[in-house]
């Protein structure tokens, strides 16, 4: 065991600034992130938890930090964490996964929006925390989140969320909210490709597609695949084509090269129902596959991230509401499940490595990349 937590984690994290006041500064701001750390990962949800969980390891950290003032109290820990600025912690947040990823060519990047429900605060009239995450689907980690402004929407976050990440090489999908001529171009000026959902928020674009794959002009299923469980079937059928130099004189896009259309079909029991979705996209349609695969791992952010920040992080029913803090814990959220999700060596979900790493301090340690 090493005499200093000094992974690379920590650097990245330094730079924060303390909002506190000097003579208020009874704790090192290090220590109360290493702490609020370990006990998310090890299943602390809120600061009460936090707290207990430090004093339970009280000796460990002792010998670990040098602490001289024991562990913080949970209103130290809300009250720091409500006073960080969220913007400044989701930029470290960036630079730090930028080192923990290693992003290939064509990886996909899925970026989505969620609310902490339990985040409201009826008495402060303030409306529920929105976050807008990052989601490499290869890679499978967070690489960045933006809390959206509470008086505006996702499409003002993506372009912020965006500008932090190098995309480079990678395929960016976004549901129909963040299909924006604006972000669309800023996807290729930072030399990314880009699948973009189609709805009706668009005009006349998404009734131009649809029109198009319902015709006879339409081509064929260039893909089909058939997934089956649960008692239910799914066949999947996607059509693409760059013919559409009509479409490029009534829709400036840049980049546009393809249109792409998936229909589901499922059946359960005695019911069939099918439902077509429609995208646009800078790729190629000489590669139906890539195509297809972006449009699946797309859904990744809400099966990898969004539902096993509900599950086993329980997201939803977190109450932190104070300043900052609701923003700023699920981004340490992030970090702990980040770090989950890097350390292999235990072949078991993310609900039992946080149990695992509570039972285990040398394992903890792995996690978090001491030893």
């Amino acid at each position: 065991m090493t005499d200093k937590p000094t992974p690379s984690i920590i650097h990245h994290f330094s730079s924060i600034k303390d909002p506190r006041l000097d003579r208020q500064k009874k704790h090192k701001l290090q220590d109360i992130f290493f702490i609020t750390l370990c006990a998310v990962i090890c299943g602390a949800d809120n600061w009460v938890a936090i707290e207990e969980f430090g004093n339970a390891k009280v000796d460990w950290f002792t010998e670990l930090l040098g602490l001289q003032h024991g562990i913080p109290a949970h209103d130290t820990f809300g009250d720091v964490f409500a006073a960080i600025d969220s913007k400044q912690f989701s930029e470290c947040f960036t630079n730090w996964v930028s080192d923990l990823a290693n992003l290939t060519e064509g990886e996909v990047i899925a970026i989505d929006g969620k609310c902490l429900r339990r985040s409201i605060d009826r008495a402060s009239k303030k409306s529920s925390i929105h976050m807008v995450s990052a989601w490499a689907q290869r890679n499978s980690l967070v690489l960045g989140q933006v809390k959206v402004d509470g008086k505006s929407n996702e499409i003002t976050a993506i372009p912020k969320l965006l500008s932090r990440l190098d995309i480079a090489g990678t395929v960016i999908t976004i549901d129909a909210m963040g299909c924006q001529k604006k972000i669309a171009q800023q996807i290729v000026q930072q030399d990314g490709d880009y699948v973009l959902s189609l709805k009706g928020n668009q005009g006349k674009l998404h009734e131009d597609v649809a029109t198009y794959f319902t015709s006879s002009l339409s081509p064929k299923a260039a893909i089909v695949t058939v997934d089956g469980g649960h008692g239910r079937i799914e066949t999947r059928a996607i059509r693409v084509t760059d013919e559409i130099a009509w479409l490029k004189e009534r829709h400036a896009w840049v980049g546009l090269q393809s249109i792409i259309a998936v229909t589901a079909t499922r059946e359960s029991g005695n019911r069939v129902t099918e439902e077509t979705r429609y995208f646009i996209s800078s790729l190629s349609a000489n590669n139906p596959t890539k195509l297809e695969h972006a449009v699946r791992a797309h859904w990744a952010i809400e099966n990898n991230l969004h539902w096993v920040l509900d599950i086993a992080f329980d997201e939803d029913s977190n109450r932190t509401r104070k300043g900052h803090s609701a923003a700023n814990l699920a981004i340490i959220r992030h970090i702990a499940l980040n770090l989950i999700k890097k350390e292999k060596t235990s072949k078991v979900g993310v609900k039992t490595k946080r149990l695992k790493a509570g039972w285990n301090n040398d394992y903890l340690l792995r996690i978090i990349g001491v030893i």
